[in-house]
């Protein structure tokens, strides 16, 4: 049994859509983090990175309980348990190239775009630039590679494409103000489209809905997500 913890979110959608590709047994526990939950005590001892996604395999290597954090690490870890969306022996080494592409480069440039669009004091024009610059210069990177390619690595749909499509999904918010924000990349336009028809993204989707969310971005949610933008508690009115 794979205990899932998540919150909607690009990198636990991932993970969200290999448990229901694969049909793997699962248990989906919701962190809410506007609420601070993926700093307590709980669940630091499953991700000391206080971040989700994360996952508590029961079954894990001889047997014992494994944890697996970071959502690349976690792609990589299943795919590997149970043979599938791996691609081929031939494909590994492209395969790991492209998931450390996109957990070096588009997930971090992407989610850093999508920061000082939206949630960064205004500006701070630099960084707004030099972020959805370099996101839509990964993007332009997968673009060309996709040319005449249905998937991004071998000839079948694996981890890579799973991993693309988590941060791409948001590409919307990602590339602020486009009003079809995949336009300008038509092979990877055409790529995700192809990923977003499949069953299992709708019901990776409706995972994300099956909870109630806090959605207030009051300072609780401002200290949670960005704890070091705020002083410790203890060192507040020194």
């Amino acid at each position: 049994m794979i205990r899932f913890y998540f919150h909607p979110t690009p990198n636990p959608a991932k993970i969200a859509l290999f448990l229901e590709e694969t049909g793997l047994e699962y248990e989906a526990v919701p962190v809410d983090t506007s609420k601070g939950q993926q700093h307590t005590p709980a669940f630091r001892a499953i991700n000391p990175n206080g971040k989700v996604p994360a996952i508590v395999d029961t079954d894990g290597p001889g047997g014992k309980e494994a944890r697996v954090f970071d959502s690349t690490a976690i792609l990589i870890y299943l795919a590997d348990k149970t043979g599938k969306l791996v691609g081929t022996p031939e494909d590994r080494p492209e395969l790991l190239s492209w998931l450390l592409f996109i957990a070096s480069g588009l997930g971090p440039f992407s989610g850093q775009a999508v920061h000082f669009q939206f949630a960064a004091p205004d500006g701070l024009d630099y960084a707004v630039n030099r972020y959805r610059r370099e996101a839509d210069r990964h993007y332009q990177v997968l673009d060309e590679h996709l040319k005449g390619r249905e998937f991004i690595v071998g000839n079948s749909f694996t981890i890579a494409d799973i991993s693309a499509w988590g941060w791409l999904d948001r590409a919307s918010r990602v590339r602020k103000g486009a009003e079809d924000p995949l336009a300008p990349f038509p092979e990877l336009k055409r790529w995700f489209a192809s990923v977003d028809a499949r069953p299992a993204v709708a019901r990776a989707r409706a995972l994300s809905k099956s909870h109630e969310w806090k959605t207030v971005n009051d300072d609780e949610t401002k200290r949670a997500l960005f704890p070091s933008n705020f002083p410790p508690a203890s060192s507040q009115g020194a």
